[in-house]
């Protein structure tokens, strides 16, 4: 395990937020929550605000991007881990009450974020808040980019400062969001990696050879698209230029001579500034060897992923006006606060002196009783504490290896509440108040799939009970985790809220898995399966669930021969993945805990 310069594992993402707002005054954190604000939040009444955030490990992105002129807020998940729903809007109500004339969410294309952003903005639209998302997928690196799309990374930050001037010069909504759109649409990135990144506590998500580097991994670890050996920088820069603007590759973006773009060269983390200064000065010779304008280049940290060795290239098309939003003051402390003007290998040299004398000189009702309860939560917990470090092992193949850590904090957040006050006793309930815990403190994507299905599960079991309303429950529970929310056929939220088919957002969905994608979904649908027979007359709990138990292991292991179809794993080639998806893995295990 790679050694980290941390106080504790498990609060590195708290520590390093505590330390920015530390060190900037004109930041502060939202009690309660890892969100970080504006310090004059007064400031924006009247004004579009503007929230983003992620999971940490990613720094400066995106706390050092909350300042007048760029961001009003940030929500910030545990390492490479969405931030909960609770969070989320925690930070909408936050300044919606500041008195904020709408709410713009940007969020990158990545499942998670889309699940808890977009859960939180349905519920604070619900309390009566315009709240809108946008999504950024700005990665150039696959040919044909499969169902969770183009992933989002360091192009975002440049959406950031767009969004952010508009904000602050006053504009609405609707054309904040309308440019967004837009400045997203002319936008690709694309990064190339020497070495490898780990989260806190776990060993490296891949591994490279000495003579090896890898053309477009994602911000998390996720595989890219090629390896090959190390080339010299110019190569290097070359072939990402090449790579990002080939017209075969469906997610290139179109660069003709005379165009004019903003660029920038970001650090993944781990690289010197010796090599950066390096990259950056090939990128611009050879796109200006393409005939290409670079109006503005921006050379740093931008968004990091953890200490990976490497770097991406943004690309900006852009005119005069969004030249004149990238040159806005802000005060944001990682924003770059540099001479505008372009980037050029032209620039005159300052004449040699002559030569002089030589001198030295950071509801209550019925059902199991309390205690059964109790005992059946205890081993689920206990059971997903004890696969920590088989989840995350099986996980490393797939990006991050996070999921046993997800699934432990989703085991200590429930103990925790069990501490609290007894679980309720009546089955709607008690599926109702676990959707609520994992919800407000899970994370990830798992964390809001568990709540999408627990929360349909105990609607459906509001004043049924017995055996076939337990099938019906698991039923509504499946359907409300693979349900469309927005850019497709249905319009009704699993909650019940209406989402208006005109909304004007870039069209995607939170979730979208289906079986067969080698998700959680597909043990637990083999599970559902299996306990339709509990509408069977005279049927064997015990019987029923073990038989449950079995389809769900089965399903798991059959992951293992799976190409995966949504999710972080999507990106990664099927031949790289050997082993079952931990997700399915730590289904079939909560059901075998339920059952024991």
């Amino acid at each position: 395990v790679p050694k980290k310069l941390v106080t504790t594992v498990s609060g590195c993402a708290d520590d390093a937020v505590a330390g920015l707002v530390a060190c900037n005054p004109g930041l502060r954190l939202l009690q309660g929550h890892r969100v970080v604000l504006r310090g004059d939040l007064l400031a924006i009444r009247g004004r579009v605000a503007l929230l983003s955030g992620g999971g940490s490990g990613h720094e400066p992105a995106h706390a050092g991007y909350v300042g007048k002129g760029m961001l009003t807020g940030v929500v910030a998940g545990a390492v490479f881990a969405s931030p909960s729903v609770g969070s989320v809007l925690a930070a909408i109500r936050a300044v919606a009450q500041a008195g904020a004339a709408g709410i713009l969410l940007i969020v990158k294309n990545y499942t998670g974020d889309r699940l808890n952003f977009g859960m939180a903005l349905e519920r604070a639209r619900a309390e009566g808040t315009d709240v809108r998302m946008v999504v950024v997928g700005d990665d150039c690196a696959f040919a044909t980019p499969g169902k969770a799309g183009r992933r989002g990374i360091c192009g975002t930050v440049l959406i950031h400062k767009v969004a952010g001037a508009l904000a602050e010069a006053g504009a609405s909504l609707d054309e904040i969001e309308k440019k967004v759109i837009a400045a997203a649409k002319v936008m690709g990135t694309l990064g190339l990696s020497l070495s490898p990144c780990s989260i806190p506590g776990s060993k490296p998500s891949f591994q490279l050879a000495e003579d090896e580097m890898e053309l477009g991994l994602g911000i998390h670890g996720e595989a890219g698209v090629r390896r090959m050996k190390v080339l010299p920088a110019d190569k290097a820069v070359e072939t990402m230029l090449k790579h990002m603007t080939d017209p075969s590759n469906a997610s290139h973006l179109s660069l003709t001579p005379g165009s004019s773009v903003v660029l920038v060269v970001n650090n993944l983390g781990g690289l010197s500034c010796l090599e950066l200064g390096i990259v950056a000065g090939a990128a611009v010779r050879c796109l200006e060897n393409r005939g290409i304008r670079i109006a503005r280049a921006l050379v740093g940290s931008f968004m990091t992923a953890l200490e990976m060795a490497g770097v991406s290239l943004t690309l900006m098309l852009v005119d005069e006006e969004l030249v004149r939003l990238i040159d806005a003051k802000t005060t944001a402390m990682a924003w770059p606060n540099i001479v505008a003007g372009p980037a050029t290998t032209q620039r005159e040299e300052v004449p040699g002196p002559t030569e002089a004398p030589r001198k030295l000189q950071e509801e209550t009702g019925t059902g199991p009783g309390t205690a059964r309860v109790q005992r059946v939560l205890q081993r689920v917990c206990s059971t997903l504490l004890d696969m920590q470090d088989k989840l995350n092992e099986l996980d490393r193949g797939a990006g991050d290896g996070d999921c046993g850590h997800t699934h432990a904090r989703a085991a200590q957040a429930i103990q925790e509440w069990m501490r609290s006050r007894p679980p309720p006793a009546a089955p709607a309930q008690l599926l109702s108040a676990l959707a609520d815990v994992l919800l407000e403190q899970m994370g990830g994507s798992s964390g809001v799939l568990y709540g999408l299905f627990l929360t349909a599960a105990a609607q459906s079991l509001r004043g049924h009970s017995g055996f076939p309303a337990w099938a019906d429950a698991m039923d509504a529970g499946i359907e409300a985790m693979q349900r469309s929310v927005l850019g497709a056929v249905e319009s009704q939220f699993p909650l019940g809220l209406p989402i208006p088919s005109e909304f004007p957002c870039i069209l995607h969905r939170y979730g979208g898995a289906a079986p067969g994608d080698r998700t959680m979904l597909d043990s637990l649908f083999a599970a559902t399966q299996t306990l339709h027979s509990l509408r069977n007359p005279g049927a064997d709990l015990l019987q029923v669930l073990a038989a449950a138990v079995q389809s769900a292991e089965a399903a798991a292991e059959a992951t293992r021969h799976m190409e995966a179809g949504a999710g972080r794993a999507s990106y990664i080639r099927s031949s790289r993945l050997e082993q079952p998806d931990p997700g399915a893995v730590a289904v079939a295990a909560v059901l075998g805990a339920v059952l024991e």
